[in-house]
């Protein structure tokens, strides 16, 4: 299945421009907002895979008009340095075991966006993004995809001077920004996905490749991560987990580089879909 947001309502899209409102096409037994479907997502793969069948008429969709497929999650979760060389690029060694942020929910955006710089050094960090669907409390690493409503694209742009000021670094606030928790164009079930876990990842900054990876790089890859964070918190349903960034982010370059006025970022992820952001200097 793929799950999309458009103006706040759930819709399977059943075609690259079409898609099924989900409170209408199920007769009114789910919906009508995203979260709605996750709280309920064991009864919504039930019914999508029972053979019922949906109805009412196809509506058009694009990912222009779209949101984040999750758009009020209870937690937000973030992931770094998951990717060897992105460490290294860094300056890092490979952290012996999950290394946890958050971003908060007012940084969320839809797929297609244009994002505002602030003041400072702006960087971009693609990631494959893991909602949750199933409650996971102490859940053991070969049961954790089960707790996966499906995967989505996004980005964890970063203002890195906010991020690294004072004596405690600010990854939270520095990826916080409006704007900058860009994810979509849809949700993609698992199921939808011959590997879930080994995916093409990357992004190009006006038309130059800048990250070029796979997800099975990652030094912790979805289940583990699902697995430790659910030792300590009780993962809900609808929850957004960024999983980390592969190497190649602006700040890593020699010379560095980071985001203008005017640039265009497109990233995207084997078998999900892209991210497009353009950038705006202030009052732009």
């Amino acid at each position: 299945m793929r799950i999309a947001n458009l103006g706040g309502r759930a819709k399977l899209v059943v075609a690259p421009e079409a898609a099924l409102d989900v409170e209408s096409a199920t007769g009114g037994r789910f919906g009508p907002s995203p979260q709605a479907v996750y709280d309920r997502w064991d009864d919504f793969v039930a019914f999508m895979g029972g053979g019922d069948a949906l109805d009412g008429p196809t509506e058009p969709w694009s990912a222009e008009r779209s949101g984040p497929p999750s758009p009020t999650p209870r937690q937000v979760f973030a992931v770094a340095l998951n990717y060897r060389d992105h460490a290294a690029e860094s300056g890092f060694e490979a952290p012996p075991s999950p290394l946890f942020f958050t971003k908060f929910v007012s940084a969320f955006s839809g797929p297609v966006s244009d994002v505002v710089l602030p003041d400072g050094k702006v960087d971009w960090e693609t990631e494959l993004v893991a909602v949750v669907g199933r409650a996971a409390r102490r859940v053991d690493p070969t049961q954790a995809w089960s707790h996966v409503a499906g995967l989505t694209v996004g980005q964890d742009l970063s203002e890195r001077v906010l991020q690294r000021r004072g004596p405690a670094p600010q990854y939270s606030l520095g990826k916080s920004h409006e704007g900058f928790a860009p994810q979509g164009p849809f949700l993609v079930t698992p199921d939808e996905l011959a590997a879930p876990d080994d995916l093409a990842i990357g992004c190009e900054l006006n038309g130059t490749p800048m990250q070029s990876a796979r997800t099975s790089d990652m030094i912790f890859p979805v289940p583990d991560l699902i697995s430790y964070l659910s030792q300590v918190v009780t993962l809900l349903p609808g929850d957004v987990i960024f999983t980390g960034t592969p190497p190649g982010v602006g700040m890593g370059r020699d010379p560095q580089v980071f985001l203008r006025p005017g640039d265009r970022l497109v990233s995207r992820i084997e078998g999900i879909g892209e991210l497009h952001q353009t950038f705006l200097a202030t009052g732009g």
